[in-house]
């Protein structure tokens, strides 16, 4: 089973690519959107959202990163795809699903479920833009208030030329309420030529085997599961291969991954921001891990980066930044935080 690492805007970004690709079991990611409206971006604006390019298109780990590019202009996005092409990603993803409003008022995104002749005008435009051996996918949702056209734009898309289609078995309209509708996929895997990668609601291993059985694809994209649980990448890929599935990663095998983000956070992210990064990882990691509960107590109304690395017992951020990413698995505050 392949299994991909999703896109999620203000959340699994590269610094958290970076750390959950270090655990293991991931074969792909996507970046977050970069969103072109009208003009030829600098390279420098593709960089930013994927430092990845400047380590062949690669995170740390060695896990390929596509990135994503969202927009509603075929030949404005043909012109960027061709830019970022040239800076050596694993290739390149086009956004369809999202469905925040302000990018749906705008003609973006899931907005565009309701247009397939303009879907394919998009992904034919990228693919005659980019080289031939680069991949362009798609990622799509059922639909924008319901799944009557589902396959409609499926079809187009792969008209258009896309090599892959992500589906998120909900609508725009669905949001991320549960359930995931993934018998819906099976009606696109059967109506497309292409490979067809099921997302949407996979916390579990019983999950991704359950989405498998329901939606008949061998490809699954993890996102808010992997966030609340790191090890889940590789307990899906233990249980597919037939042995028994290991547990969540236990709260001192994580500490070395939350030293790591801390110091990336220290080296990538504003420093308004920080406190507020690591409370929201900490915060998913509460699903899995009571002691994660206990530690986002204990920082939840901190938003002083040194204060919350006291407390925490963390590297202050000045000398995280300069320190080395190889993070030894030193004894933390965080591992007295158990209930």
């Amino acid at each position: 089973m392949t299994l991909l690492l999703a896109p999620m805007e203000g959340l699994l970004d590269h610094t958290l690519r970076d750390v959950l690709t270090r655990v293991g079991g991931v074969d792909r990611c996507v970046s977050e959107f970069i969103r072109v409206t009208g003009t030829l971006l600098p390279e420098r604006a593709f960089v930013r959202v994927v430092p990845e390019l400047l380590n062949g298109g690669r995170t740390r780990a060695g896990v390929p990163v596509r990135a994503q590019l969202m927009g509603s202009d075929p030949v404005c996005l043909a012109e960027n795809a061709d830019r970022l092409a040239r800076l050596g990603p694993a290739g390149i993803d086009l956004n369809f699903g999202c469905p925040a409003k302000v990018v749906n008022r705008h003609g973006g995104g899931a907005a565009l479920l309701d247009d397939p002749p303009l879907l394919s005008r998009i992904v034919a435009a990228v693919r005659r833009a980019v080289p031939a051996t680069l991949p362009v996918s798609a990622k799509m949702r059922l639909g924008m208030h319901d799944a009557s056209r589902a396959v409609e734009c499926a079809q187009a898309l792969v008209d258009g030329g896309a090599n892959e289609l992500v589906v998120h078995a909900r609508t725009r309209a669905d949001g991320y309420r549960p359930p995931a509708y993934w018998a819906q996929i099976a009606r696109i895997r059967e109506a497309v030529r292409v490979p067809v990668v099921a997302n949407g609601e996979i916390w579990t291993v019983a999950d991704a085997l359950r989405c498998r059985r329901e939606s008949g694809c061998d490809a699954l994209m993890l996102g808010r599961g992997m966030v609340s649980d790191p090890g889940l990448a590789l307990a899906i890929a233990a249980a597919d291969a037939g042995g028994a599935a290991p547990s969540a990663l236990g709260w001192a095998e994580l500490q070395p991954l939350l030293a790591a983000f801390w110091t990336l956070v220290g080296q990538r992210i504003e420093p308004r921001a920080r406190a507020g990064r690591l409370k929201q990882w900490l915060n998913y990691l509460r699903r899995a891990h009571p002691q994660a509960d206990v530690a986002y107590a204990a920082v939840r109304a901190i938003n002083d980066p040194l204060a919350v690395a006291q407390r925490l017992g963390l590297a202050p951020l000045d000398a995280a930044a300069t320190a080395t990413l190889a993070v030894p698995a030193a004894a933390s505050r965080l591992l007295e935080f158990v209930p």
